[in-house]
């Protein structure tokens, strides 16, 4: 690991005090020069970081950037390379670049910006600099394409759960991929498969992450539909870390999510209105299947087991 690496995870780990460059050249064995040297590379990289004679170095309490030596600490798991990106098209789209040359999951990928992020049904997801997590965790093959419906609404919990623990926010969830506090919109979450062409197998499945951390400005026609955190503590590589661990967790054969996503449905109990490819149904969402699917109970008095398409929550 190159020494700047290793004193911005020292950095990272010891936010509360500042550390010496003496303490950090014993830590590492090299000179207090070659601290130096590596700090003001850290500093020009973008990260903030406080220094005084006789106190030494300390990250700044607004320095909230990715790092992935401590992300890595935190997840505490040597066989899932992080990568991060002051800026990039989208994570989703790194980490399918990856599997085409032949990387295997897992590994994650997360960015400081995204240029093209998306969202479903290809909607344009904002990304701006600084102010939000955007991440995505490539499972590893072995995946049916059958057994990993339910994967969606498994990271929306996943998301909601690291929320809470966290920062202190119960996040609701609008089936099956957006999490919404005080009625607007916070995180959406895009969940691709990738196949082999020649045998249609399964090699991964990428779970892409926007999370809104802080206020930034919006597109005047999403404005009043998005919403922020608006946490001031940095929690950027925590959440990243838990959030991979969960991700990292998930097995078809484990429903016991589905209580919690449950809990934090905003959408079981009222009217919607589904749509996709033309057709509609309105009715109430009853139920929430063992597959992830959503149960309306339609106007037409029939149970649909819904797996994909857009919903409106109507008024009761």
């Amino acid at each position: 690991m190159a020494l700047k690496n290793e004193i911005l995870c020292e950095l990272e780990t010891n936010r509360q005090s500042a550390l010496s460059g003496q303490t950090l050249a014993n830590r590492f064995g090299v000179s207090r020069n070659a601290i130096w040297k590596a700090v003001n590379t850290l500093k020009a990289e973008g990260f903030a970081i406080d220094s005084a004679p006789n106190r030494g170095y300390q990250l700044s309490p607004a320095c909230d950037r990715l790092s992935a030596e401590r992300i890595r600490a935190l997840l505490g798991r040597a066989d899932a390379p992080i990568y991060c990106f002051d800026t990039l098209t989208s994570t989703n789209n790194e980490a399918k670049r990856r599997l085409a040359n032949g990387e295997a999951g897992p590994f994650i990928v997360a960015g400081e910006e995204q240029t093209a992020g998306r969202g479903r049904q290809g909607r344009i997801f904002y990304s701006p600099k600084g102010t939000g997590l955007y991440m995505t965790v490539a499972l590893p093959a072995g995946q049916t394409p059958e057994g990993a419906l339910g994967i969606t609404a498994y990271a929306a919990v996943c998301v909601t759960d690291a929320i809470h623990r966290l920062i202190g926010q119960e996040a609701q969830i609008k089936w099956v991929n957006d999490l919404f506090l005080d009625g607007r919109k916070i995180c959406g979450i895009l969940t691709e498969a990738v196949t082999d062409f020649e045998s249609g197998t399964l090699i991964s499945l990428l779970v892409g992450v926007g999370l809104n951390l802080r206020y930034a400005e919006m597109p005047s026609s999403i404005e009043e539909s998005v919403g922020f955190l608006n946490c001031g503590a940095p929690v950027k590589n925590q959440l990243a870390a838990d959030i991979a661990a969960g991700l990292l967790r998930f097995s078809p054969a484990d429903r016991s999510y589905l209580e919690m996503y449950r809990n934090h449905s905003m959408t079981l109990g009222h009217n919607v209105l589904w749509a996709q490819g033309g057709q509609q149904i309105t009715g109430k969402a009853v139920a929430l299947g063992e597959d992830g699917a959503l149960i309306v109970q339609g106007e037409d008095g029939l149970r649909h087991a819904l797996r994909s398409g857009e919903i409106q929550i109507l008024p009761d």
